[in-house]
């Protein structure tokens, strides 16, 4: 069995408005994930989340390999732990999405003129 970290409750991206996205928000490093949004990440047994939709609001970039969009979904870009809903949206050499967290913490995120909505389907975290 895996590490037992690596589950996450959340919701993945719709991959017609992944597609549409990627488009607007071009990637900036090599590694394009653009996959999922966390709720609750290590817990098994977590509550799969209800909402479907989400709003991308702002974007966070360390410009040395890290670039995420961040996310408002039921109103609220903050998660239920305490860090903020997010896409890990590309990375560069020897990065990892975990670092989307660390980054938005230390750097802030910059919002968006206009937010661009976004479809989201539950994911529990056996799935």
């Amino acid at each position: 069995m895996g590490d037992p970290r690596s589950f996450y409750s959340g919701w993945l991206v719709d991959p017609a408005d992944r597609a549409r996205l990627l488009e607007r928000f071009a990637p900036r490093y090599p590694l394009v994930v653009a996959h999922h949004v966390t709720q609750k990440f290590g817990d098994r047994a977590a509550t799969p989340p209800t909402e479907t939709a989400g709003e991308i609001v702002g974007e966070a970039d360390d410009g040395a390999g890290v670039q995420a969009l961040v996310v408002r979904i039921g109103g609220s870009t903050d998660r239920p732990d305490g860090s903020t809903y997010h896409i890990t949206w590309s990375l560069g050499p020897g990065r990892s999405a975990k670092e989307s967290n660390d980054v938005i913490a230390a750097r802030g995120w910059t919002p968006l003129a206009e937010p661009a909505p976004v479809r989201l389907r539950p994911k529990p975290a056996e799935g």
